[in-house]
């Protein structure tokens, strides 16, 4: 056999002219395999060949196996890729204002890295809902403290009032909390317009010089507009008394039948207690001396009360310090200076932040439990004197 090229013509073999011609650049590609063995019979070679031909085989099926894995050589799509970023932001919105617990936003943002970081998006954050921003002292830390600073300046009201809350009576930093709570307020939140006006009220913060009175009254007015019960009973107990504000008997009275109303309201729609609702169908009850159904305390409030009953826990105890914190169990509010809250003049022990937590608490426990001081028995009805002020119990 004569000798041949590498493409198996003869090289004295005259080339068609229809044939394409190698350029300097491009040479024939040698095949794969060769069965013709090259220079006669030889053994050896067809062997190499065949060792080669296996190798080239194994080496296709594990990168065939390999683009079946990854599922990028197979040309799989991931459809949710292909989403616009407004579409995906408004699930996450739609997500974050109806979660139940903190944990529904993080496990969102943990599918992948896009929800991730749309997750931190202004607007996902501004829609977190209440629920998801009820956290309990235990499980606070410096992310869910970065979580809450961005929701607040992504303007969450809700982060806002509670951050400000926290800020205030837990981490004793007044002028952020107050800051926080009045941008709150801006926004028209009833919970962080009551609690400046608690503020304004006893000079919180400051000495008890600072106390301003007329703006107590009101920052209560305005959240007693936008239907806050104890902000309406803090104002009628103020019109009664005329602190703060020019006396106005009658108007107090309506103020405080108006929030007994709305807290009524509340209990028949989440209790529906059927005695009471027979008692008030045959007009048998009396509602602004009887029945006093406040509603679930707000996610600030319950914090504030947590907080300060792991520190007494933990041997770290307000009253060592000449602190006391309010006797209404669903406040949480603490004393920024001694002396800051007022007592109850009959037995000197309760203490209150404001009107509105002390008539809430006398009807509900603390007319029960008051001992005039040298007495031995409860106190029942009467007045109760609080720092020269008389807060009618009804």
């Amino acid at each position: 056999m004569g000798t041949r090229t590498r493409n198996g013509s003869h090289p004295n073999k005259r080339k068609r002219k229809h044939e394409k011609q190698p350029s300097f650049t491009e040479f024939p590609k040698r095949p794969r395999t060769c069965n013709k063995p090259v220079g006669g019979n030889d053994v050896g070679q067809q062997r190499m060949n065949e060792k080669r031909e296996t190798r080239i085989d194994k080496n296709e099926i594990n990168v065939s196996a390999k683009r079946s894995r990854t599922g990028y050589y197979a040309c799989e799509i991931d459809f949710l890729d292909l989403l616009p970023d407004d579409l995906v932001l408004l699930i996450l919105c739609k997500l974050s204002a109806s979660a139940d617990s903190l944990s529904d936003i993080v496990n969102a943002r943990l599918v992948c890295k896009r929800f991730n970081e749309l997750g931190q998006h202004s607007w996902v954050l501004a829609k977190a809902s209440i629920k998801s921003l009820s956290l309990k002292p235990k499980v606070w830390s410096d992310s869910a403290h970065c979580f809450f600073k961005m929701c607040a300046e992504a303007g969450n009201l809700e982060a806002c009032y509670i951050l400000g809350m926290i800020y205030f009576y837990c981490l004793n930093n007044r002028r952020s909390g107050a800051a926080y709570m009045a941008k709150a307020a801006m926004g028209s939140h009833a919970s962080a317009l009551y609690s400046l006006a608690i503020i304004q009220f006893n000079g919180s913060g400051g000495s008890k010089a600072d106390k301003d009175l007329r703006a107590g009254v009101t920052l209560c007015a305005r959240a007693a507009y936008l239907g806050h019960v104890d902000a309406l009973r803090e104002l009628g107990h103020c019109l009664q008394d005329g602190y703060g504000i020019r006396p106005q008997v009658n108007e107090g009275r309506r103020l405080l039948c108006k929030a007994n109303e709305l807290e009524i309201a509340y209990f028949l729609t989440h209790h529906r207690h059927v005695e009471f609702v027979q008692k008030v169908l045959n007009g048998n009850c009396q509602v602004t001396r009887q029945f006093v159904f406040s509603p679930e305390p707000h996610p600030a409030n319950q914090f504030l009360v947590e907080w300060f009953a792991s520190r007494e826990r933990n041997g770290e105890a307000r009253e060592k310090e000449g602190v006391r914190s309010c006797s209404h169990v669903n406040c949480g509010r603490v004393e920024t200076r001694r002396h800051e809250f007022r007592r109850c003049s009959v037995c000197g022990k309760a203490t209150y932040c404001s009107r509105g937590c002390q008539a809430i608490d006398w009807k509900k426990v603390h007319r029960h439990e008051c001992v005039p001081t040298g007495a031995g028995a409860p106190l029942v009805g009467g007045a109760v004197q609080m720092g020269g002020l008389a807060g009618v119990a009804v």
